[in-house]
């Protein structure tokens, strides 16, 4: 079975791929890092067949979704256009990575029923794309199922987010931080990988989509204090309590769907996850 994996070179992509290798699979890497662009459809249209596509490659910063709409709604959309019209040359399935759009919940845990209401740019290009899956399956009978991923994080993740903040700032011995209350559905990396490759195996065939969470969530100051509890780390910290408006205060996944359907379950808890980063 050959697979297809967009963004391999991202960090989901870089963490899934050594594994689908290790499990015997032929992986084909699309990725700027490979000379592919999956944006440009030209190069993605001579690509070989294959029989699923796993498409991660994206524009996913949210803060950088508000500075640059235009870039962001172009590389998400082009991006999962060329996968769906690769997926369809060959009859394959695609596995997408989505993400989180139900906005404030209504209800907690948040189940995949619940109603949609993506607040930033970055997130309602993800719901283009998920809906432009669902497109796929209903006009082309492409079968796809979509994760839809809460709150990720482990080693290797880089950037502005807030674990690699907190990390960063742990090596000088203090971190800063400003609300210590907004809590979050962390999932580990490999919880994640895991997730893909228990779908691939799995054979399905139609569309489905799946949270992907691990069903419990945490504030930024239990963060902090599992963190504070390891031996190997020694650092003060502070908070300014500055709140930010509209703040959702807390977010969890619903993830018995996928405990019933892929018989997937979450391995990592929070203070083990924590303890791979470090």
């Amino acid at each position: 079975m050959r697979i297809a994996v967009t963004g391999s070179s991202g960090f989901i992509g870089s963490n899934l791929v050594p594994l689908l290798k290790e499990k015997g699979f032929d992986v084909l890497e699309v990725s700027r890092a490979q000379g592919l662009d999956i944006c440009d459809w030209d190069q993605v249209k001579e690509l070989p067949a294959c029989d699923i596509v796993v498409h991660l490659a994206a524009r996913t910063y949210v803060p950088d979704s508000f500075d640059n709409p235009r870039d962001f709604y172009n590389v998400n959309f082009s991006a999962t256009i060329n996968a769906l019209e690769l997926a369809r040359k060959w009859k394959a399935k695609v596995i997408y990575m989505s993400s989180y759009f139900y906005g404030p919940p209504q209800y907690l845990p948040v189940d995949e029923q619940h109603g949609l209401h993506p607040h930033n740019p970055y997130a309602e290009t993800k719901l283009i794309s998920e809906e432009l899956c669902k497109a796929y399956h209903r006009d082309f009978d492409i079968s796809c199922t979509a994760f839809r991923l809460f709150n990720i994080y482990g080693p290797g993740q880089t950037g502005m987010l807030l674990l690699p903040t907190i990390l960063d700032q742990v090596k000088t011995g203090r971190v800063v931080l400003k609300d210590p209350r907004p809590k979050r559905d962390y999932i580990h990396i490999n919880d994640v990988v895991d997730a893909v490759i228990t779908e691939i195996e799995s054979r399905n065939e139609g569309f489905d989509i799946y949270n992907l969470g691990y069903g419990q969530s945490y504030s930024v100051k239990e963060l902090v204090d599992t963190l504070q509890s390891f031996d190997e780390l020694s650092f003060d910290v502070e908070y300014t309590n500055e709140f930010r408006k509209g703040e959702v205060l807390d977010s969890v996944a619903d993830i018995s769907k996928i405990k019933n359907k892929l018989g997937w379950m979450p391995k990592t808890d929070l203070k083990a996850g924590l303890k791979t980063l470090i």
